[in-house]
C-alpha cells in the first residue's frame, strides 16, 4: 500500500485529479480493461524491456504488443522484453507485474507509445492486481514527460482484414 499512498500524495502534490478503482483480480491488460470498464485504448499497461545497457519501462494501450524492432530501431539499441525475474526486484512496493507508469519513481526511463497520447484519460495499475487509478494523460504527461514514440501494433488476432 505504501506505493498508492506515495502516488496520491504525488498527485495531490501537483494538484491532479485522480479517481481510485479497486476491481476484481485480474492479470492480463485486456481483463484489466474489462474488469476496470475502459477500452483497451485507455488502459495504460507497463511492459518492461531490457536493452545491452539496462532496463526501460514501455507504455501503450492494453489492447496493442511492442514492436521491438521499431522501439529498438528509434534507440539504436536492441531491445528485448525484461522476464519478471529482472525486473521484479526494480519494484518492491508492487507485485509482480503491476508497476504504475511512472517510471522516475524507480529511475527508469519512461517510452510511451503515441496513440496513448490521444486518450482523455489512461487507466493503470498501482501495485496491485486489484487496484487501479484514473487520471487524464495530459496530467500524467506534465508530470512524467516521458519519451513519445510509436511502437505498439495490434496482435494479429485483433488486426483489421
Amino acid at each position: 500500500m505504501a506505493l498508492l499512498d506515495t502516488l496520491k500524495a504525488y498527485l495531490d502534490d501537483n494538484a491532479v485529479r485522480y479517481e481510485l478503482i479497486k476491481h476484481p483480480t485480474a492479470y492480463t491488460a485486456p481483463s484489466l480493461a474489462h474488469a476496470e470498464h475502459v477500452s483497451g485504448w485507455n488502459h495504460a499497461k507497463v511492459v518492461m524491456l531490457k536493452s545491452d545497457d539496462g532496463t526501460i519501462m514501455a507504455v501503450l494501450p492494453a489492447n496493442c504488443r511492442v514492436d521491438l524492432q521499431k522501439l529498438g530501431a528509434t534507440l539504436k539499441k536492441p531491445l528485448r522484453l525484461a522476464t519478471e525475474e529482472e525486473f521484479k526486484s526494480l519494484f518492491p512496493d508492487c507485485a509482480t507485474g503491476t508497476m504504475p507508469p511512472f517510471g522516475h519513481f524507480y529511475d527508469l526511463p519512461v517510452y510511451v507509445d503515441a496513440s496513448l497520447t490521444k486518450s482523455d484519460f489512461i487507466v493503470f495499475q498501482v501495485g496491485t492486481h486489484e487496484d487501479a487509478m484514473k487520471m487524464s494523460y495530459a496530467d500524467f504527461e506534465r508530470l512524467e514527460r516521458p519519451a513519445v514514440t510509436r511502437f505498439s501494433i495490434l496482435p494479429p488476432k485483433t488486426q483489421a482484414a
